[in-house]
């Protein structure tokens, strides 16, 4: 199995064990990050009364990373609707696939299929038309690690 695979198959394992052990009943959600020094990251969505300051699921596992100063290589992020339902993937929502460009246009990430196979591609694939591509790579190197 190529090495690409074998994480991508150890993200979606550890995203699948961890739902129910956070969220025993109802709705749950997680995110899993890999970095270049094959770290993992674990991040969940932040419960708040108001919704409008809820942030994505992605962005804990993302602040880690930023933390430990190392570069993400793979983002998944996987849900269910209850206890009952299926697991679904989840492409990552336009701002943080913005977030996730700060480690490159080649970061891979899990995105929702039809048939809900585990799929992932690169930002550059998922966004072939990003407003960057405007600009000279050199005048953008700064902002990518």
């Amino acid at each position: 199995m190529k090495q690409e695979n074998i994480i991508e198959q150890e993200m979606y394992r550890r995203a699948i064990e961890f739902i129910p052990k956070r969220y025993t009943k109802g709705w749950g959600g997680v995110a899993i990050i890999h970095s270049e020094d094959d770290q993992y990251f674990t991040s969940v969505s932040i419960d708040t009364a108001n919704s409008s300051v809820d942030l994505c699921i992605e962005v804990g596992a993302m602040c880690e990373a930023h933390k430990y100063n190392v570069r993400v290589t793979h983002c998944l992020c996987v849900v269910r609707d209850d206890e009952n339902s299926p697991f679904k993937i989840l492409s990552p929502c336009g701002v943080c696939q913005e977030r996730l460009r700060f480690w490159g246009t080649d970061v891979k990430v899990g995105i929702t299929t039809p048939d809900n196979t585990l799929k992932f591609v690169t930002l550059n694939e998922l966004q072939p038309h990003h407003w960057t591509n405007a600009y000279p790579s050199e005048e953008l190197e700064h902002y990518h690690k």
